[in-house]
C-alpha cells in the first residue's frame, strides 16, 4: 500500500508544479489565455507574447520554482540534522553569510557575477566557522554525549545567525542612499533579475540527487543515533554530509533569489504530516512543493499591484505566518 500512495502523492505534487508553472507564465500586467500560452510556447515565430513569456516570465518562474526546491530540500535536511522539525535552512547562520556576502560586493559596486562569488564565499565561510566551532559533532563521540550533539550545533548556528544579521546591518548603514533600496529589496527576496534559472535548476537535481541517495540512512538516522551505529550507519560522516547539502542549496538559493523564509519551515513540516517521514518520498515531495509554493508566491507578488512588484520574501512571509501556526497547533494536538 505504501508504495502506490507515495507514487499518488509524487505525482499530485508533479501535477500542483505543472499547474503552477502555467498560473506563472499566464499572469502578469498582461493576461495570456492559456491557447495564447501554448502558441507562445511552440511556436518558433517572433511575437509579442513569445517576447513576453520565453523572455521574461519562463526564467523568472524556472528560478523561483528551483530556489523554492532549494530551500525545501534543504529544510528537510537540516530537520534531520539536528532532529528538530522547526528547523529551517536559515538556522546555522548558512544564509546569514550568503546574504552578508552579497550586501558586501553590492556595497563595493561589484558586478552580478562578483556579487554570486561574495554570497557563496559567505555561504562557505558560515560552513567552515559551523564545523570548526562544533568539530567534536564531526568527529566520533561517546554514545553519552549524542544527545548534546545536535543542541550544541544548533546553539553555534544561532550565534553565526546573529553575528551575520549584525553585519548585515552595518553594511546597510554604511550603504548610500543610491544603492540602499536595491539592497534593502534584495534582502527582501527579489526575482526581478532572474535571468538564467540553469544553474539553480541544476544545483536542485544534484543536490536531490545526493540527499535521495542517502535516503535510506537518513531513516536509520531519525530513529536515533546510537541505533544508527549499531546497524552500521557512519554517523558522523551522514551528518556532515547533510549539512554540506543543506549549506549549498541555501547558499544557491540566496544568490537566485535573496533571503527567503519559511519555505525550508512550512514545506517539509506539511508533507510529513500528509505523507509521512520517509525521505526517499519526502525529499522529492519537497522539491516540488517548495518550488510551487515560491513561484506561486512570486507570482502573487508582481500581479496583485501590477505593474509595481512586491518583494517575494514578503509575500512568503504573509502566507508562511498562519501556515506556520496551523503546523504549531496541528503538531500540539496530535497524540
Amino acid at each position: 500500500m505504501r508504495a502506490p500512495r507515495s507514487a499518488r502523492d509524487i505525482a499530485i505534487a508533479l501535477a500542483l508544479a505543472c499547474a503552477v508553472l502555467l498560473l506563472a507564465l499566464a499572469t502578469g500586467s498582461q493576461g495570456i489565455s492559456l491557447p495564447a500560452l501554448w502558441r507562445a510556447l511552440a511556436s518558433a515565430e517572433p511575437s509579442l507574447y513569445a517576447d513576453v513569456v520565453l523572455d521574461l516570465r519562463l526564467p523568472r518562474a524556472l528560478a523561483a520554482f528551483a530556489a523554492g526546491g532549494l530551500l525545501a530540500v534543504a529544510g528537510a535536511l537540516m530537520q534531520v540534522l539536528l532532529r528538530n522539525p522547526l528547523a529551517d535552512p536559515y538556522v546555522l547562520g548558512l544564509a546569514g553569510g550568503a546574504g552578508s556576502g552579497a550586501l558586501g560586493a553590492m556595497l563595493l559596486g561589484l558586478d552580478a557575477l562578483a556579487t554570486l562569488g561574495a554570497a557563496w564565499t559567505g555561504a562557505l565561510v558560515s560552513v567552515a566557522l559551523v564545523v570548526w566551532f562544533a568539530r567534536r559533532s564531526f568527529i566520533a563521540t561517546s554514545a553519552a554525549d549524542e544527545w548534546a550533539e545536535p543542541l550544541r550545533l544548533l546553539l553555534t548556528g544561532i550565534a553565526l545567525a546573529a553575528g551575520w544579521a549584525a553585519l548585515i546591518t552595518l553594511i546597510l548603514a554604511l550603504a548610500p542612499d543610491a544603492s540602499l533600496r536595491g539592497m534593502l529589496f534584495w534582502l527582501m527576496g527579489d526575482l526581478d533579475g532572474a535571468e538564467a534559472p540553469l544553474p539553480a535548476l541544476a544545483g536542485l537535481a544534484l543536490v536531490l540527487l545526493l540527499a535521495w541517495l542517502a535516503a535510506s540512512e537518513l531513516n536509520v538516522l531519525t530513529t536515533g543515533e546510537e541505533r544508527s551505529r549499531s546497524l552500521g550507519v557512519a554517523v558522523q560522516r551522514l551528518r556532515l554530509l547533510i549539512m554540506l547539502l543543506a549549506a549549498a542549496a541555501t547558499a544557491l538559493a540566496v544568490t537566485t533569489v535573496g533571503a527567503v523564509g519559511f519555505v525550508g519551515l512550512i514545506v517539509p513540516n506539511a508533507l510529513r504530516l500528509a505523507s509521512g517521514n520517509d525521505q526517499r518520498v519526502l525529499l522529492p515531495l519537497c522539491a516540488l512543493a517548495g518550488g510551487a509554493l515560491l513561484t506561486f508566491a512570486d507570482t502573487l507578488a508582481r500581479s496583485v499591484v501590477a505593474p509595481m512588484q512586491l518583494p517575494v520574501g514578503a509575500v512568503i512571509a504573509v502566507l508562511g505566518v498562519p501556515a506556520f501556526i496551523w503546523l504549531i497547533t496541528r503538531r500540539a494536538a496530535r497524540p
